[in-house]
């Protein structure tokens, strides 16, 4: 198996330039599915703090760069959408965030921001009557005792250090949300209307931002609070 990229072939959300070369670095095992972007790229491509693989492997050794709360060595580590990226060293914190194109960006946040992270459930499994096992947006899972609490769609916000449920967002209409994919990906506004479709067509929403209404399919919705959107938890 190659160790190897083609950046053309990329997803549309690595923050790369596709014609700068033939190819960029990997994504490791991890969170985020075929998704995720190498740490490499955003602390050698983005930010610009490094300027080879080499000097990301030994700046990475320093212990000082830290994802969701747990320190990170491997400069292949996947990093994708609501990730919490700190720099200690720098007193730096970032959530990562699509932005108007659908690229993955980096949001400056507050130190005590960087604490707790925003998942989406993309699934659910009933493990027991009193426990049910829900499934993240970035691959990951999360047992909780409430079966009936939680539905696919909604957004949870879990402390980095515990793992525990901080606020439960559940998706419905009236709620703030962003778009995370396609034509409108970053745009945040209030969901108006869940339009559920037969068969296996994707079910529609509309969002109305401050200046328009819009229509986009659910899988793109993400919900929000106002402090979220302002750059806090």
């Amino acid at each position: 198996m190659t160790r190897h990229q083609k950046r053309l072939s990329a997803p549309a959300s690595w923050p790369i330039g596709r014609k700068a070369s033939v190819y960029t670095v990997k994504a490791g095992a991890g969170p985020h599915g075929n998704s995720g972007v190498p740490l490499l790229i955003i602390i050698r491509d983005v930010l610009q703090y490094v300027t080879s693989a080499k000097e990301a492997s030994y700046a990475l050794r320093s212990r000082s760069v830290m994802i969701n709360g747990r320190v990170v060595t491997d400069p292949k580590r996947p990093i994708g959408m609501f990730d919490i990226l700190a720099f200690l060293d720098r007193n730096e914190y970032y959530r990562v965030f699509p932005d108007s194109g659908g690229r993955l960006n980096l949001t400056p946040i507050t130190p005590e921001s960087a604490t707790s992270k925003l998942s989406k459930i993309s699934g659910k499994s009933q493990l027991s009557p009193k426990s049910m096992q829900l499934s993240l947006h970035n691959g990951t899972t999360l047992t909780v005792p409430n079966p009936t609490e939680y539905n696919v769609g909604d957004s949870l916000i879990t402390d980095n250090e515990t793992g525990n449920i901080i606020t439960h967002f559940p998706y419905k209409e009236g709620a703030l949300v962003t778009v995370s994919g396609g034509s409108h990906a970053g745009e945040i506004g209030i969901l108006e209307t869940i339009n559920i479709r037969s068969g296996s067509s994707q079910n529609v929403v509309q969002i109305k931002t401050d200046t328009r209404t819009f229509d986009t399919v659910e899988k793109y919705v993400v919900v929000i609070d106002e402090k979220f959107a302002a750059g806090g938890n």
